[in-house]
């Protein structure tokens, strides 16, 4: 992390020279002014651990899958996992947004608790996602995950000043159509947010985007406006979900949304295919396309830095996983 962030005078269009020369690189992020501002290649971020207090994202660990797209997803779990044990910083706790497992089955759940237990972090937070609701709803998640929600997947807390608010959007969700909050859901968070400040910064975790990313896939939540009305008011807003297994980030004013890569497979950019889905890559393109995110939060800044982290050793993952 960088202390001064007005001294980086680094363009869009040369950041993204600079992933492509230095392929699988992390590019630390941050938002400034409601406008996203790449700050330099990770790599090239010196002064050791970042100042801030940081926590890390990780998402559609798709726990149970097995077909060519990827047929070792537990072991690219534990890479990621490796990398985040790896950190110069211990996260602060890792924030799970979804699709645990892949069939919702309890020995995918049993599976993740396992591996899960190899992360060196005193804590996770998690929402689910619609593959943690197909065998019998979301009652296996709940079993595992439904202290923090009080039994409805849905819950708050407050960390080193930054409010953080965990959302179920796969609330009835269909294939192919947009999922929804629902309105209890709905007006559970503008209570939850009404006793907040407007200086107060705001994290929201979900699984699947608030915005609107491709309609056709369902890639979008039906009824996120009355949530996001409730959200324009703070000065500092980050919404972070996964499901689309894919970077894409979007600002709207002072709210910033960003997908996260899975740790399983990826998924084609929106209306490239037919359908969304496992997609399958040439070898050596597996671990650039699957990762993490560490997020580092500023005290007295507005922003937060994001830093995606593809898997380390790609190259070598996609030959292994096809060996």
């Amino acid at each position: 992390m960088i202390d001064n962030l007005t001294d980086i005078h680094l363009t869009r269009r040369k950041a993204l020279s600079c992933l492509g020369a230095w392929s699988g690189a992390a590019v630390v992020w941050g938002v400034v002014g409601g406008v996203p501002r790449a700050l330099g290649m990770a790599a090239d971020i010196k002064g050791g651990p970042p100042k801030g207090f940081t926590f890390a994202q990780i998402s559609d660990t798709h726990l149970g899958f097995n077909k060519d797209a990827n047929p070792d997803v537990v072991g690219t779990l534990r890479r990621c996992i490796a990398d985040l044990n790896a950190l110069p910083q211990r996260p602060g706790f890792i924030a799970h947004t979804g699709d645990i497992t892949h069939l919702s089955k309890p020995a995918e759940f049993d599976l993740a608790e396992q591996v899960f237990s190899e992360l060196r972090v005193d804590r996770m937070h998690f929402v689910p996602g619609e593959h943690d609701a197909l065998d019998n709803g979301l009652t296996g998640y709940l079993a595992r995950h439904g202290k923090a929600s009080d039994g409805k997947a849905w819950y708050s807390f407050d960390d080193h000043g930054v409010h953080f608010v965990a959302l179920n959007n796969v609330v009835d969700f269909k294939a192919g159509s947009m999922p929804s909050l629902g309105d209890e859901q709905v007006k559970w968070l503008q209570q939850d947010l009404a006793a907040r400040s407007a200086s107060t910064p705001i994290v929201v975790l979900a699984h699947i985007p608030l915005w609107t990313v491709y309609e056709p896939w369902g890639w979008g939540t039906a009824d996120a406006e009355p949530a996001l009305a409730a959200l324009r008011r703070f000065g500092s807003v980050t919404v972070l979900n996964g499901h689309i297994h894919q970077v894409m980030q979007k600002v709207e004013g002072h709210v910033a949304f960003h997908t996260a890569m899975s740790t399983a497979y990826p998924q084609p950019a929106p209306g490239t295919a037919e359908s969304p889905g496992p997609l399958k890559v040439d070898a050596g393109q597996l671990g650039k396309l699957l990762g993490t995110r560490e997020l580092i939060v500023v005290r007295g800044a507005r922003e937060l830095a994001t830093v995606d982290r593809p898997i380390a050793g790609a190259a070598d993952l996609a030959a292994g996983a096809r060996s």
